[in-house]
């Protein structure tokens, strides 16, 4: 992986670190996660003003991208309500570079270094412990099965929308285009679930996730998806969710959260994937 790639990517994974404390440590989940998806609606618009129109050929993949970001936005909110943040989503955010790079490697003909392979499942593996080791998690097949439909999504929406940017013009447009539709769309159904009012609420209880979490989470992804652009999708999906590893350390400092043992172990896995992923 070139080395600008490397880096850049390793900067986003630090701000969704960032974004995703703040989502944690908001009480109510529904308003997180609205605000994140709303906050990235300024952003969205100043670049479409700004910036060329995607080419015409990447409508499908915006098509695509929006309906599968849904069900990972509706997934990821069933599954908060079974189970907490800290248990679902390292289920779902592991699970998610194992689909991209099964999918990639059996039906879109991607062929990769085993040595590579295994530092991606190094990777995954070491974010997946945090969730297959709570004792809760196990007592819940719920969680489980709701967050792996969550990390199908995020494996499936990775695919697609790297696919998408590299046919697009330009890519700021082409995600700025999928994540205005999303927005509109997640308002929309969020009717349906007795969340009418969820953005007065986002605007009362979650203006800081809106402003600072939406846009992170915007320039996040637009860094990502360059990355999908310059480097196998599966590699960068896989380093893109070390951000796991520094949400560990902002949430022994800042949370007061305790490092425990399936921490110390998913730090040693997610490292030797990330050391493996440059070196390879």
């Amino acid at each position: 992986m070139d080395n600008n790639v490397f880096l850049l990517v390793l900067i986003a994974t630090v701000m969704h670190a960032v974004w995703n404390a703040m989502v944690k440590k908001h009480p109510d989940k529904v308003v997180a996660v609205s605000g994140i998806v709303f906050g990235h609606v300024p952003c969205c618009l100043i670049a479409i003003i700004l910036l060329p129109a995607p080419s015409i050929e990447c409508l499908p993949y915006i098509i695509a991208s929006v309906f599968i970001h849904q069900g990972y936005q509706w997934f990821l909110l069933s599954s908060y309500q079974i189970g907490d943040f800290t248990k679902v989503y390292p289920i779902a955010r592991g699970t998610g570079p194992l689909v991209a790079t099964i999918i990639s490697i059996l039906f879109l003909s991607l062929v990769l270094d085993n040595l590579i392979i295994l530092s991606i499942f190094f990777i995954c593996f070491g974010i997946l412990v945090l969730g297959i080791f709570d004792r809760s998690n196990k007592k819940n097949l719920k969680i489980i099965q709701y967050s792996l439909f969550t990390g199908f999504f995020i494996g499936l929406y990775s695919l697609v929308d790297g696919y998408g940017a590299r046919i697009s013009l330009s890519a700021i447009t082409y995600i700025s285009w999928s994540f205005l539709l999303n927005a509109f769309l997640f308002y929309f159904l969020l009717g349906f679930k007795d969340h009418k009012n969820v953005f007065k609420k986002v605007m009362k209880k979650g203006k800081q996730i809106f402003w600072i979490g939406g846009t992170l989470s915007y320039v996040i992804y637009i860094i990502v998806v360059w990355g999908f652009t310059k480097a196998p999708i599966p590699m960068v999906g896989a380093l893109r969710e070390t951000s796991i590893l520094f949400s560990i350390i902002i949430g022994y400092f800042f949370l007061k959260e305790k490092i425990t043992s399936a921490k110390i172990f998913s730090i040693i896995l997610i490292l030797a994937g990330v050391i493996g992923l440059k070196l390879f």
